[in-house]
Order: C-alpha cells, then structure tokens, then sequence
C-alpha cells in the first residue's frame, strides 16, 4: 500500500482534479478520520492520497476506518485552510523522544 498525506482538504479537492484530468482518478472514500484519493499509474500500480482530521476531531474514529462515501465538497466547506501534516508529524516526533 503506497499513499501520501496532504496537508489541506484544499490539497486533497486541487489532487481530484488532477487525477480526474490525467484519467488516473479510480475511486475515493471517507475513512472517518481520513479522507482518501485512489488513482492509478500508467504501469496500473494502484496508490493513496489521503488527508486526515484534526487530532482532536477523530472522536470514535480513533480505533476505526469505516469506507463510506466521500463528500468531498462538504468537506472542503468545513475544513479549508485548516492544516494537519504537521501536526500529525510533530505529534509522532515527541512520541519518539
């Protein structure tokens, strides 16, 4: 399994479109805490885009990872600008020291 996280939904939405543009969008789904891209490679290797909630948002997705549909608008609506990468690797840096 091969994926990427993206800072932004805004990353995420701008990411569909070009997956859609270049005939590479296979499919997508919310996971709870994560919001997931499918595309595929010329060569058909299958791989993940995916963004992922505010640490103190996941609530009962902590332990979870339903596949249900994406909305990919509402979710833009709600969490534009609003990053996590960072926080998500600074969080796994403390955990290690």
């Amino acid at each position: 399994h091969l994926a990427w996280q993206l800072d932004t939904i805004d990353e995420l939405a701008a990411a569909r479109q070009a997956l859609l543009d270049a005939g590479a969008h296979i499919g997508e789904s919310s996971h709870g805490a994560t919001k997931s891209l499918y595309g595929a490679d010329p060569d058909g290797n299958e791989f993940e885009l995916m963004w992922m909630l505010p640490r103190d948002e996941w609530g009962p997705y902590e332990h979870a990872a339903p596949i249900d549909h994406l909305d990919l608008d509402g979710e833009v609506r709600r969490w534009s600008g609003v990053r996590t990468a960072g926080q998500i690797t600074a969080d796994a840096e403390e955990a290690r020291s």
